[in-house]
């Protein structure tokens, strides 16, 4: 590819987030090229830009979707926003790119994947565990045969609590632990067996740490029943020591795989004075501490930022949708729904007068 087919990119929000996306597009520069950022945070969007050599700095993000040459914006923005950016990017003529979860109600999700396919562009649905490569392995193994009938797909990921503030506060969220984290687990089960039918969903949320920071649950279980007999397990906290848990496990009835994604990637370290950095959300790096490296190809962030790209060039069909993040949203729902009840939620589940998922718990 020249310079010239690169995909222009424009990125909506300036923290952790949008810093991923960033580092990911940077690792993919022969596809990509990010040419603008905006942030409404004073500081925030030139510190990101004047790292990367990105050329323009907005901080109203519809000034930025008024440039001509940009054609895909990614939005890393609070889940409340989701909505209503979706629907002004792609009123914009732009491909949309959009951070988990997708938005906050099921209603926002069928607006957005409307206004998208009325508007001829993508709604793409930002999972990176659909292109992590531990995981991506994982389930070539499985499409193989070598686990026989899959019975059971278990995805953890936890540690003590997300980068940014706007995370703990339930009206900008939607959720605790569950909806920051769960999302990736429930999509990551759902997609490992090939997006069977979902029967049912069964979940239970506490609070036990972070009780004077949050309404929001920080820590969950999930099990989501499927209907070709499988069950997903997914296990999210906010309230883990000790840094970031990624891993799953699958068991087939002819054999079992388990991947876990730092521990493999890590270098066992001891250290009296510290240093720079090991690993997202490590809380110190003295004493025992396992650095990785490679951190954002590991994760799978720049081999999902190539595939997006070569779906705007109309090189690829997408692998994650705005239908998928769709399917999330929905057993958030109904996972919040039977935390709240204390019983299974049968699928499909659609509450009514519901502002956001947790509601369906705090309410109960």
């Amino acid at each position: 590819m020249t310079d010239d087919s690169r995909v222009k990119v424009g990125i909506i929000g300036s923290q952790f987030q949008g810093l991923c996306h960033v580092e990911a597009f940077r690792q993919v520069a022969d596809v990509a090229q990010v040419v603008a950022i905006a942030s409404p945070t004073p500081g925030h969007a030139q510190k990101l830009a004047k790292k990367y050599d990105i050329p323009r700095v907005f901080t109203d993000y519809k000034q930025m979707l008024a440039q001509d040459d940009i054609e895909l914006v990614t939005i890393t923005a609070p889940n409340y926003l989701h909505a209503q950016m979706t629907v002004d990017i792609a009123n914009a003529g732009k491909h949309v790119l959009c951070e988990k979860p997708l938005c906050m109600t099921l209603e926002e999700a069928d607006l957005m994947i409307d206004t998208c396919r009325q508007k001829g562009v993508l709604l793409l649905y930002a999972e990176e565990l659909f292109f992590t490569p531990k995981y991506v392995k994982a389930k070539q193994m499985a499409d193989e045969g070598a686990f026989g009938k899959v019975y059971q797909v278990k995805q953890c990921e936890k540690h003590f609590g997300p980068h940014a503030d706007w995370f703990w506060d339930v009206q900008l969220s939607g959720g605790g632990a569950l909806m920051d984290l769960g999302c990736h687990g429930i999509a990551f089960c759902y997609w490992f067996l090939d997006r069977p039918k979902i029967k049912s969903v069964y979940c239970h949320l506490a609070t036990h740490v972070h009780t004077k920071k949050t309404k929001g649950e920080d820590d969950a279980i999930c099990l989501i029943e499927f209907e070709n007999g499988a069950v997903g397990v997914v296990e999210n906290s906010w309230a883990r020591r000790g840094g970031m848990e990624d891993r799953i496990e699958i068991y087939g009835e002819g054999g079992l795989t388990y991947a876990d994604l730092h521990m493999g990637n890590a270098l066992p370290t001891y250290s009296e004075y510290g240093y720079g950095y090991a690993v997202e959300k490590a809380p110190s790096t003295k004493g025992w501490t396992w650095p990785v490296f490679e951190e954002f190809w590991n994760y799978g962030f720049p081999q999902e930022m190539r595939h997006f790209c070569r779906c705007v060039r109309g090189k690829e069909e997408p692998i994650s949708t705005g239908q998928d993040g769709r399917v999330v949203q929905q057993v958030l729902y109904a996972g919040y729904n039977s935390a709240g009840t204390g019983a299974k939620t049968l699928l499909p589940f659609k509450p009514q007068n519901v502002k956001k998922p947790i509601d369906l718990w705090l309410k109960k």
